[in-house]
């Protein structure tokens, strides 16, 4: 049976790790055996650039930034995807190169296409199967995260930052349809969860 490789991409306050839950609990119904995992923070060495990334105080060059998620992803790829994926497995993963391309790229104003070449090589050119895109304007994400009492780094950004992270994120599905399915974050739970359940039930 072939693995199958399916990220989840958004802005901060989408809903990726609710539709992540929901995702996994249909999967391991039918049988699937299920590698849930994220980036940056998948494997030991992750969590320790994640806390370098969204955590450190102070600033960091936005190429360093790009170099360390690429880092994490090198490992992370190396270690716990493609191995998941040789077994077989269905790896669902909160985040991906389309993350750096939106939030480094459009976010911090680098060449994407450069983003975009670097975790390609990192990964030896690994792309997910199926992304998911949940698909939210910025002033509703601020109003889904004004409970919080802490935001690491990209949270704490202006919302012109969020506004260029989602456009750009709209780009990137746009220049690659059938990889990307885009869904509207403010639909209800339920009707998210279902949507991507059909489309990956093509996949199976």
């Amino acid at each position: 049976m072939a693995g199958l490789f399916i990220t989840l991409e958004g802005g901060d306050g989408s809903g990726k790790s609710t539709q992540s839950a929901r995702l996994t609990g249909w999967l391991t119904g039918v049988g699937r055996t299920v590698v849930v995992t994220r980036e940056p923070g998948g494997t030991s060495l992750g969590l320790e650039l994640r806390d370098i990334v969204l955590h450190r105080r102070g600033e960091i060059a936005p190429r360093a930034e790009a170099l360390l998620y690429a880092a994490d992803r090198a490992h992370h790829i190396a270690t716990v995807v493609r191995p998941a994926l040789e077994r077989g497995e269905i790896v669902v993963q909160d985040r991906y190169i389309d993350s750096s391309v939106a939030y480094q790229g459009a976010g911090r104003v680098l060449d994407g296409t450069e983003v975009r070449d670097i975790s390609l090589w990192a990964t030896e050119g690994l792309l997910p199967d199926l992304t998911v895109l949940l698909d939210l304007p910025e002033s509703d994400g601020r109003e889904r995260m004004a409970t919080r009492t802490k935001y690491d780094r990209l949270e704490a950004e202006a919302g012109e930052f969020h506004a260029r992270v989602r456009a750009g994120y709209l780009a990137l599905a746009e220049a690659e349809p059938d990889r990307f399915l885009v869904l509207d974050a403010r639909d209800s739970i339920d009707t998210i969860a279902d949507a991507i359940r059909e489309r990956v039930s093509t996949l199976l």
